[in-house]
């Protein structure tokens, strides 16, 4: 039981017999207990003013006084105002850390199969260019978030909605018919994605010629982009496409599948993954038929020109487009579509989608549909609204000047990585293999750890050489500490020292105070799930580092000659080493054992 626990159990024992007050141990919650005070736990003890009849630092004090009396685990406390701040007997401690030793998977709770299964959409990309910075911040978030939530004891599936349809992805085949002269990536020695995004530019070049060229002889830009040959073109090719013409979907098919290789090797390199994948090329003719379903039952109505509708000024929001007039769907439409697929494969009870803060709208929108068509988790979707990240002005932009494609940031990273690491001697005595696959744990650590340490919605800056930092709040900080801990323990085990009896030793202030950060990893991981929020695993493990190096730097380990002492130190240090361990692989992220 955590000492969170103990204490609630005894405060609840000590209202009920002081003022005959039934309390659920549940809804008593300590919280640490502020710096500038003494204590370990901080109880409120306002709720019970009432039935005490007593001031609110009386009530502190009786309570605080039982508990002295009562439970062993409490060795004194002191009352500020209503807060009761209780010390925790020092040698009570050890038995913490022993649970927590004891205890593999600390912070994990398993799901079950009666567990809520939880649907987590990220990635969303489009087959006409490579994944750029924005879906990294996406991937890292949509994955980072399953893991939280899997640890949390929820059943997860992890999906992607690949955007394979549509004119932006016949331009790339167009560009590629007229000037790719039968390039593939096996012959050009790119990426698939790679190259189909260059086709896509390729295509964008050409158009604006054409637009300029019809602006030269007297037309406005809106008539010259309405009159262009190129573009008539693509609108044809989509035509075709969705007329199901075998040609057109041969070479889309062939151009998708060098898509989807680049794809997968740019989210195995990133360290995430999906369980199931739909496609929207399968799922818009399902949205279409779930929305003439609506239709019928009257939920929603059709205008003279044939376009269909939903009437959401009821529920103070506007009328929106489901279908256009010509029968086509819109985004929206597509979104019904792949609901009504995934609800037929997962009897899902939450879905989370991980998009953008610009698509606020949209998912407001897309909750009320899903709600009035049936589907029971529509009302309480989720969507996880991040915000924009960008980087610094003029800083590693890419090959098109405009866009930083995922592929070269994390090349960038590990050069970095390999760069700064070089210069501060951490790849000293390493084969140039080893150096290599530290360097990448560096770096791809530096990026998922700065992008994700930020409160995931508010927009920010990515600045790739603060991010590899070996000092602060930084991926390569504490991943250096979790190698300096395991460097200790190896140390000790050649030496023979092997953890043993340390239940009489009475640990000192920071010695308890890393004690206490690791007994509060549980509670970390819950909040994180229950907010959302990946940046309160990555603060705590930050703080949890910093806690051990103040331990580090203030006591002997293996030059302690108390045995007891040193078993007490080498158990934190093991402890800290598996909880650091746990807490950046909740955020995707590897940690060296050497460095």
């Amino acid at each position: 039981m955590s000492i969170d626990n103990i204490i609630s159990q005894a405060v609840s024992r000590a209202v009920k017999e002081l003022y005959q007050v039934e309390v659920a141990p549940e809804s008593i919650v300590p919280q640490a207990t502020r710096k500038e005070f003494e204590g370990n736990l901080t109880v409120v003890t306002f709720p019970w003013v009432k039935a005490a009849h007593k001031a609110p630092e009386a009530v502190g004090t009786e309570i605080g006084q039982w508990l002295v009396d009562n439970e062993p685990a409490v060795d004194r406390f002191n009352v500020i105002k209503g807060f009761l701040n209780i010390v925790i007997e020092p040698t009570f401690w050890n038995s913490v850390l022993e649970h927590i030793a004891n205890t593999p998977d600390w912070g994990i709770t398993k799901a079950t199969d009666d567990s809520p299964l939880v649907m987590v959409e990220y990635s969303s990309p489009n087959t006409n260019k490579p994944l750029h910075l924005g879906h990294v911040r996406n991937n890292l978030l949509g994955y980072s978030l399953s893991q939280i939530l899997k640890a949390c004891g929820n059943r997860v599936v992890k999906t992607n909605i690949v955007n394979d349809r549509g004119i932006h992805i016949c331009k790339s085949m167009l560009a590629w018919q007229k000037w790719g002269d039968g390039a593939t990536p096996e012959s050009t020695g790119k990426k698939g994605d790679h190259l189909i995004g260059d086709f896509y530019v390729l295509f964008d070049k050409h158009f604006k010629e054409e637009v300029k060229e019809l602006m030269a002889k007297g037309m406005s830009e809106d008539e010259a982009k309405a009159a262009s040959p190129l573009m008539a073109e693509a609108r044809e090719m989509l035509r075709k496409w969705e007329a199901k013409d075998p040609e057109v979907r041969k070479l889309w098919e062939m151009m998708n599948q060098w898509v989807y290789a680049g794809f997968d090797a740019t989210y195995k390199r990133m360290g995430v993954d999906f369980d199931k994948i739909y496609y929207e090329s399968d799922t818009y003719l399902e949205g279409k038929e779930k929305v003439l379903e609506g239709l019928e039952k009257g939920i929603m109505y059709r205008k003279e020109d044939g376009s269909v509708w939903a009437d959401l000024t009821p529920d103070g929001l506007d009328h929106k487009l489901l279908l256009r007039s010509d029968g086509t769907s819109v985004y929206m439409t597509q979104d019904i579509g792949t609901a009504k697929l995934r609800y037929q494969d997962f009897p899902i009870d939450r879905m989370i989608y991980v998009v953008g803060n610009e698509q606020n709208y949209h998912f407001q929108v897309l909750s009320l549909l899903l709600d009035k068509l049936g589907f029971r988790w529509g009302k309480d979707l989720v969507h996880f609204s991040y915000g924009m990240v960008e980087l610094p002005e003029g800083k590693m932009k890419s090959r098109e000047g405009t866009v930083v494609d995922a592929d070269d940031l994390m090349d960038e990273m590990v050069t970095t990585a390999k760069q700064v690491s070089s210069e501060l001697g951490k790849l000293d005595g390493y084969t140039e293999e080893e150096a290599d696959q530290v360097a990448e744990t560096v770096g791809l650590g530096a990026l998922k750890y700065f992008l994700l340490k930020v409160d995931p919605r508010k927009n920010m800056t990515f600045n790739p050489k603060e991010s590899i930092d070996f000092n602060g709040n930084t991926g390569p900080f504490i991943q250096y500490t979790y190698a300096r801990i395991r460097s200790v323990l190896r140390k000790a085990e050649a030496e023979g020292f092997k953890i043993g009896n340390y239940a009489g030793v009475k640990p000192q202030e920071k010695e308890i105070a890393l004690i206490q950060s690791l007994a509060d990893f549980p509670a970390i991981v819950q909040e994180a799930g229950k907010s959302y929020s990946p940046a309160l695993i990555a603060n705590y493990a930050y703080d949890l580092v910093k806690s051990y190096n103040q331990f580090y730097h203030d006591f002997s380990i293996l030059k302690e000659e108390d045995e007891a002492k040193r078993s007490l130190r080498l158990a934190l240090s093991d402890a800290t080493a598996r909880v650091v361990k746990t807490a950046m692989g909740l955020l995707g992220i590897n940690v060296p054992e050497r460095m």
